[in-house]
């Protein structure tokens, strides 16, 4: 046996693998599988839905399946007109569990009037938006506690809502379509009121930005956002999640490398960017998809004030575009020692 153990041993130094221990708390445990449940959700979820979907059609069940075609056929607007949201799977232990495994935290710097909406700029995209995704699409943070009154809808790609069972797990979790009708809708002040629009800004572009300790984010050619802000009148807030990069070690890829225009090539035909999430596994700390436990820390900042406007020029969008950088690197610089180790060191880039 001590032969075996120690052959193991030294396979696995010469490997460069690092085990994690045998005896832990089963509440880390739980946090783990919690992650690397979310991670699988994320990566194969729509491909194991259209699986399910397509077994379903030639099983006994066929009709039943049929049903829900037809159903979801005749559903797919309601992504662009508020969704459905449903606070049962928003409050599902899972979400608690996987908050505790990074841990995320949400921090505001302003209460949030609950009789006006507010359009939230969320940044950065990282990997695949593990802080924003804790922060709004889940209970697990407390955003009713820290916002009382208000309600929260984190906006992701129309394609989503198109994968049949998929869709209805995202609408739960109270996402909308990314397009200007669904925004416009939220925002409406004769339809509702203290709701709170969470937008990834760079979206699936900058995603392949992401890199442990660097802070680049797209924002130079992202006015629509604003331009639905000055239409609605709905503040602008700025929303940075600090520690977001530094949960996957993505493959190096500079912008001439074949790999970066690989991706580029990709999400450029499916709105989706190719990424290789390099974390850890289930059982070990070396290699895997499972993100890796480092904290993040989403900070809500103030609302910036816009003067509502049906039809913007661009020289007006450029105006309110070029206020609203100023307030982000503002928020960064004055968040960044809070929550950053070497934070002298780490510098906002914005392309």
């Amino acid at each position: 046996m001590d032969t075996i153990l120690g052959t193991f041993h030294y396979i696995s130094e010469a490997l460069g693998i690092e085990w994690a221990p045998l005896h832990l708390p089963m509440s880390r445990r739980l946090q783990t599988l919690a992650a690397t449940a979310w991670i699988i959700l994320v990566l194969f979820g729509e491909a194991a839905a259209i699986l399910i979907f397509i077994q379903l059609i030639y099983s006994g069940f066929w009709w039943l399946t049929l049903l829900y075609g037809i159903w979801m056929l005749n559903d797919l607007d309601v992504c662009h007109r508020g969704g459905r949201k449903i606070e049962w799977v928003r409050n599902w232990s899972w979400w608690n569990y996987y908050r505790d495994y990074f841990p995320i935290k949400l921090v505001k710097k302003q209460d949030l009037d609950p009789s006006r909406n507010y359009l939230f700029a969320c940044f950065p995209h990282g990997v695949v938006c593990s802080g924003a995704f804790g922060a709004f699409a889940t209970n697990a943070l407390g955003f009713y506690k820290v916002f009382p009154g208000m309600t929260c809808h984190m906006i992701t790609l129309a394609g989503h809502f198109r994968v049949p069972f998929f869709r209805d797990l995202v609408l739960a979790l109270g996402s909308c379509a990314s397009s200007q009708e669904s925004l416009l809708y939220l925002l409406d002040k004769k339809k509702h009121q203290g709701k709170c629009v969470a937008l990834i800004v760079g979206g699936a572009a900058e995603a392949l930005d992401s890199h442990p300790g660097e802070y680049k984010v797209i924002l130079s050619r992202r006015k629509g956002f604003v331009r639905v802000a000055m239409k609605s009148g709905a503040p602008l807030v700025p929303v940075f999640s600090f520690g977001e990069p530094d949960v996957f070690r993505p493959p190096n890829n500079p912008q001439d490398s074949l790999l970066r225009k690989f991706q580029e090539k990709v999400r450029q035909l499916t709105g989706i960017s190719p990424m290789f999430p390099i974390g850890r596994g289930v059982f070990q700390y070396s290699f895997g998809v499972v993100p890796l436990r480092s904290p993040i820390t989403t900070v809500v900042g103030e609302p910036m004030e816009i003067e509502r406007n049906l039809e913007p020029t661009d020289a007006e969008v450029d105006a309110v575009h070029a206020q609203f950088t100023q307030r982000l690197i503002s928020l960064f610089e004055a968040e960044k020692s809070k929550y950053l180790k070497d934070h002298e060191k780490v510098k906002l880039v914005i392309t």
